[in-house]
């Protein structure tokens, strides 16, 4: 078996999740997070160091005092309103940050590196599905630091000969089902995405439920998105990480589901699951809200020979109800 996968930001969200599919599938694993937007509830899958990567002098006693083969790169800033409001603290953590990681790998001889980036990269789609050849014009700072990222990387292979995947997924939702006992699942603060939020108001824990337009070019007028399962987020990088391993070239792969689900749809999903009637709050467009985004994932399928294993709305909304009943965070 390989020596240890490093996961920078493995108390997250996706990195927990990562972790956990890492280990089960004989890895070691070694997290390094700052905790900042991570969880130490949720370390835990395999070693892990508490540190920035800010700081590349323990990046580099990192690096020195473990044999790593690969990273996996989890430890981005996502909200992408926030992004708006304040980028410096975007560009700093998400590309500044980001080049000290590459360059502690490249003196440590470090070459395997997996990315998770986004559809944010696409920006407003001319041509659906998205694939990975479509245009790269991201609307906003978030997505262009990992665009940012995304062009370092095609520069450290040509000078220093890093392999890399790059991940551009769609809407991660969901968690590790109940019945595997992992105690991780989405716990953002404050908390943004779709599928947590109804779930919540199912719970009582908010009132309403805001649909931000209903006059979009789409069957029942809301927003529709590409929503995909953690666990198989999860299964796709392990899947990049042992092509790198096997010698293939640095590569870019859309992790979607190749459907997607109006606004309306996921919060009806969800009160059939929960059995909860959801109150929503109808409300005017947010600028910036493209009307469809939906991937086309058939490269991943072809090359990487991943098939999503929880497609289905329900199951995805079912996993992540366990997980918000539960109360696994707490």
């Amino acid at each position: 078996m390989h020596n240890d996968i490093l996961i920078v930001g493995g108390a997250g969200y996706i990195g927990s999740h990562a972790a956990m599919a890492l280990e089960a599938a004989g890895y070691k694993v070694l997290v390094f997070d700052n905790l900042s937007t991570g969880h130490k509830e949720f370390l835990r899958f395999g070693r892990h160091v508490i540190g920035d990567l800010a700081d590349r002098q323990a990046l580099d006693a990192l690096f020195s005092a473990n044999s790593i083969a690969a990273v996996m790169h989890f430890a981005a800033l996502t909200f992408v309103g926030e992004s708006v409001s304040d980028p410096a603290k975007y560009y700093r953590n998400n590309v500044a940050n980001t080049l000290n990681l590459l360059e502690s790998m490249r003196d440590h001889d470090v070459r395997h590196f997996i990315f998770s980036s986004s559809c944010a990269t696409y920006g407003m789609p001319e041509k659906l599905p998205l694939v990975e050849t479509h245009p790269l014009a991201p609307i906003n700072p978030y997505g262009r630091t990992k665009l940012n990222v995304e062009w370092m990387l095609q520069d450290f292979t040509h000078a220093y000969g890093l392999t890399y995947s790059s991940l551009r997924y769609f809407n991660a939702a969901g968690a590790a089902p109940a019945e595997w006992k992992a105690g991780i699942g989405e716990w953002h603060e404050p908390e943004t995405h779709l599928i947590p939020l109804v779930l919540q108001a199912a719970l009582d824990e908010r009132k309403t439920i805001g649909i931000f337009g209903t006059d979009y070019e789409t069957r029942d007028g809301t927003c529709i998105r590409d929503y995909i399962h953690v666990h198989d987020l999860a299964q796709a990088h392990i899947l990049a990480l042992e092509r790198l391993f096997s010698g293939e070239g640095s590569s870019v792969f859309n992790l979607g589901n190749g459907q997607g689900y109006s606004v309306r749809e996921v919060i009806d999903c969800a009160g059939s699951v929960t059995g909860e009637k959801i109150a929503v709050k109808e409300a005017p467009r947010r600028p910036g809200d493209p009307p469809i985004l939906v991937g086309d994932a058939r490269k991943a399928l072809h090359e990487l020979g991943w098939k999503p294993q929880f497609a289905q709305l329900d199951v995805i909304v079912r996993t992540a109800w366990e997980w918000e009943k539960g109360r696994g965070k707490k």
